[in-house]
Formats: C-alpha cells, sequence, structure tokens
C-alpha cells in the first residue's frame, strides 16, 4: 500500500517512447514540475501529451517541446508558448485543439469509464469535422470521446503514502480529471502526511487513483506577471 517513490527519475522510469501522457495543471499553475523535468533527463521521444496548455518556452511542458519529445499535443490553450507557435506551423508537431470544457469532459468521463458523449460545443466549427452528431431536443450536439491514457502525472499540494490527494485552490484544476484517466498515475506532493491524517471528506482525489507518489520541492513561477503601475503624485497648486 505504500506508494511513495524515491525520486522522480523512479517514479517516470517505465514512460517509453511513444507513450500518452496526461498532465496536470493550468497555466504554470499546479503543473507536475518534477516529473516534467525527469521525463526530460530521460529523453523519452515521441510522447502524446493530453494537457490544458504546453506551458512556456522554458518551464513546464515548453521544455520538453524544446527538446523535441513531444509528437502530439491534444490541448485547449497554447498562446503563450512562441516554440509550439513554431513547431505547429512549420509541421513537426501534431495538435488537436479542443474547447476546455469539452477537455475537462473527455478527461472525467475517461475516468469514469464512459466512452463517449454529446456536447454543444464545437457544433457548426472545424472541431465537428469528422465526429457524429446528433439532435437532442432541437439543439445539435457533437460526439466527443473520453481520454485515457498510458500514464498520467500530476500535482497536489499534500498526500498520504496510500495515495489520497489534497490539491491547493485553484491548482486543484486538470489535476484531478488527469489522474483518474490515466492508468498509472504519478502524483508529486509538497507535503506527506501520515495515513489518517487526512479527513475522508477532504480528499480531492483517493488513493485508488494514484499508483506513485513523489515527495518534493517546487519552484511555482508566475505564467505572465501583471502589475499595476505606480500612481503618479499629484503636484500641489
Amino acid at each position: 500500500m505504500d506508494k511513495v517513490v524515491a525520486s522522480a527519475a523512479q517514479a517516470v522510469a517505465d514512460i517509453g517512447d511513444g507513450a500518452t501522457v496526461l498532465a496536470g495543471g493550468f497555466g504554470l499553475c499546479g503543473i507536475p514540475e518534477l516529473a516534467i523535468a525527469a521525463l526530460r533527463e530521460k529523453g523519452v521521444k515521441d510522447l502524446t501529451f493530453v494537457s490544458n496548455n504546453c506551458g512556456v518556452d522554458e518551464f513546464g511542458l515548453g521544455i520538453l517541446l524544446q527538446n523535441k519529445q513531444v509528437k502530439r499535443m491534444v490541448s485547449s490553450y497554447v498562446g503563450e508558448n512562441k516554440e509550439f507557435e513554431r513547431q505547429f506551423l512549420s509541421g513537426e508537431l501534431e495538435v488537436e485543439l479542443v474547447p476546455q470544457g469539452t477537455l475537462a469532459e473527455r478527461l472525467r468521463a475517461g475516468g469514469a469509464g464512459i466512452p463517449a458523449f454529446f456536447t454543444p460545443a464545437g457544433y457548426g466549427t472545424q472541431i465537428a469535422d469528422g465526429k457524429e452528431t446528433r439532435e437532442f431536443d432541437g439543439r445539435m450536439y457533437v460526439m466527443e470521446r473520453g481520454i485515457t491514457g498510458d500514464f498520467a502525472i500530476i500535482k497536489a499540494w499534500k498526500g498520504d503514502r496510500y495515495g489520497n490527494l489534497v490539491f491547493r485552490r485553484t491548482a486543484r484544476n486538470f489535476n484531478p480529471l488527469c489522474g483518474m484517466a490515466g492508468r498509472i498515475t504519478i502524483a508529486e506532493v509538497e507535503e506527506l502526511v501520515e495515513v489518517g491524517s487526512i479527513d475522508p471528506d477532504d480528499v480531492h482525489l483517493p488513493g485508488i487513483f494514484v499508483q506513485r507518489v513523489v515527495v518534493g520541492k517546487h519552484e511555482k513561477r508566475i505564467e505572465r506577471r501583471t502589475v499595476q503601475k505606480p500612481a503618479q503624485k499629484k503636484e500641489s497648486v
């Protein structure tokens, strides 16, 4: 039952070339920094990543993109990464853009064992090309498939040795969804606590979905820092 492994390198050791990996996080908030860095060091290639976005050029999944380790991205928002843009426009990177709510529901469906569902998002656009459509109560819907992955890499605030996890505020984002939909889920935590110290009502992702736990320190960069200009002092008359 003890799922703690010694290092991120050990946790990702069996992620091989061509694997499909689900990565939690939103922007740079709640991203699995340790697992991403370990994959960079491992040098595994031709990866398919399902993630809301692809980090930035120098951090997050962006470092795997720069190292030419990513073959395909299934994402919702990719506007902060210039290397992503370059590789996509040059044909080096395969991209499937998915509406954000649809991406969340596809992951949730995959984790719940639901093969497909219908959504109105994307009907009448290129999102619906090649997909089954159907009318319900006078409105048109697009069929979307649930998503599962060979692996999921997620980041939590704290967890116990059984893999029960708690996420901190907005850092929860896509993490529980990815964790449920991965066949092997690797969770990195800021704090490891004793089994039983987390109230069951406070568990955001039960340990049944988690196979490995890594403890470590996280850098937590800000994706785009925005500050208010200092107020101009009024000259006295």
